[in-house]
């Protein structure tokens, strides 16, 4: 039997924090399996099938990883995968407590599922999707690269970039 895990999120876009993990957790498991979660809360950057192609690309030197879309509870999604570790990346100022809560939340609904949270690194610990939209309007490939993995640099910084000019002219 492999040992396997899944790395669910929402990676608007994905980032050097994320790929760190996604490289770790490669490492302790025989497969990964990186859920792209579909929240409709949110005004998302990216559809969920280019986010999907940006970690492909960012991962492509991983063989034990596969990528797909979800929509619903991230815990359902686990637990009709098959798997019984889901992996949370944690940033040690910013998540902790909403990630305990829902991991709390989460045992309710799917005991079997045990949650592994991995510590971002401690030079990645400020990087945020959230952080990467902010700084695009004053970015520029070579200042991006200290965020992003070097294969999506230019996509993504085109697509914010796109964005704050179709949104100036509305």
């Amino acid at each position: 039997m492999k040992h396997w895990a899944v790395y669910p999120g929402s990676f608007d876009p994905f980032t050097l924090g994320h790929l760190d993990i996604v490289q770790r957790a490669s490492g302790l498991f025989d497969y990964l399996l990186i859920g792209v979660g579909i929240n409709i809360d949110k005004q998302p950057l990216f559809t969920p099938e280019e986010r999907v192609e940006l970690i492909r690309m960012s991962v492509s030197h991983l063989k034990n990883i596969e990528v797909v879309v979800y929509q619903g509870l991230t815990v359902k999604f686990v637990q009709e995968s098959g798997a019984k570790i889901m992996i949370r990346g944690v940033r040690p100022l910013t998540d902790i407590p909403a990630e305990l809560t829902m991991m709390m939340a989460n045992r309710r609904l799917a005991p079997e599922i045990e949650t592994l949270f991995m510590i971002a690194d401690g030079e990645l610990a400020h990087v945020s999707s959230s952080l990467i939209k902010e700084i695009a309007s004053v970015a520029d490939e070579k200042t991006f690269s200290n965020f992003l993995p070097v294969p999506i640099v230019k996509t993504v910084l085109e697509k914010i970039k796109a964005t704050i000019e179709i949104s100036d002219k509305a």
